[in-house]
C-alpha cells in the first residue's frame, strides 16, 4: 500500500492533535477514564448521573455533532478552497481546541456557576474523545447535507434535545455567555 505524502501529511497532522489533545488534557488534571465509577461505559443516558461526561458517549455528545455542522459551516465559508482532508483537519483541530477549554478550571466553574450542570467535573478524556468523534461525525454529516438541508437537521437536533434533556447546544452557549435563571430553574426541573 502506498501513501501519498500529502496523505501522510495529512495522517501526521491528525496525529499530532490527537496527541496535543491528550497531553493537555492530562496537563489540566483529566484522567483518561472515570475516577469514581466502577466501570466503562460507552453510552450513559442519565444527564443527571455523575457519570455523564465521565463516560464515552452521553446526551450531550449530540450537542458535539452540532459542533461538526458549525464548524463545516465555518470552514464553508471562510475556507472552501482548502482541500477536503484538510478541511476535515481543520474541524478536528478546533474540536480538539474546544475540548481542551472547556477542560480549564474557568469553564467548569462556569458550568458549576451559570448553568443546572452543578456537579460538573470536566470531562474523562474518553469523553472527550467520544465527543472529538461526534463532532468530526457531524462535519461530515454536514458537508454530505449541504448547508440548507444541515441547519434544518441542527434545528431539529436542537428541539429534540431542548424538549429530551432541557438543554441544548445553543442553550449551553447562552448560559455561558449571558446565564438566565428561570433557563437555569426549568434546566434543573428535568
Amino acid at each position: 500500500m502506498n501513501v501519498s505524502p500529502s496523505g501522510f501529511k495529512q495522517t501526521a497532522a491528525i496525529g499530532v492533535v490527537l496527541l496535543l489533545m491528550i497531553v493537555l488534557l492530562r496537563a489540566e488534571g483529566r484522567s483518561f477514564l472515570c475516577a469514581t465509577c466502577s466501570h466503562f461505559a460507552i453510552w450513559i443516558g442519565d444527564t443527571c448521573s455523575s457519570s455523564t461526561s465521565q463516560q464515552l458517549f452521553d446526551p450531550y455528545s449530540f450537542t458535539h455533532v452540532l459542533h461538526g455542522f458549525l464548524f463545516f459551516w465555518l470552514v464553508a465559508l471562510a475556507f472552501r478552497r482548502l482541500a477536503p482532508a484538510w478541511q476535515f483537519w481543520l474541524a478536528l483541530l478546533l474540536e480538539s481546541a474546544w475540548e481542551v477549554f472547556e477542560n480549564t478550571k474557568f469553564v467548569i466553574d462556569k458550568y458549576r456557576t451559570e448553568t443546572a450542570a452543578l456537579g460538573y467535573q470536566g470531562d474523562t478524556i474518553v469523553n472527550s474523545l467520544g465527543d472529538l468523534t461526534c463532532a468530526l461525525v457531524g462535519f461530515l454529516l454536514a458537508r454530505q447535507l449541504g448547508v440548507r438541508r444541515s441547519l434544518i437537521v441542527f434545528l431539529l437536533v436542537e428541539l429534540v434535545l431542548i424538549l429530551l434533556i432541557h438543554d441544548s447546544l445553543l442553550l449551553q452557549i447562552l448560559m455561558l455567555v449571558r446565564p438566565v435563571e428561570w433557563i437555569k430553574s426549568w434546566q434543573l426541573c428535568a
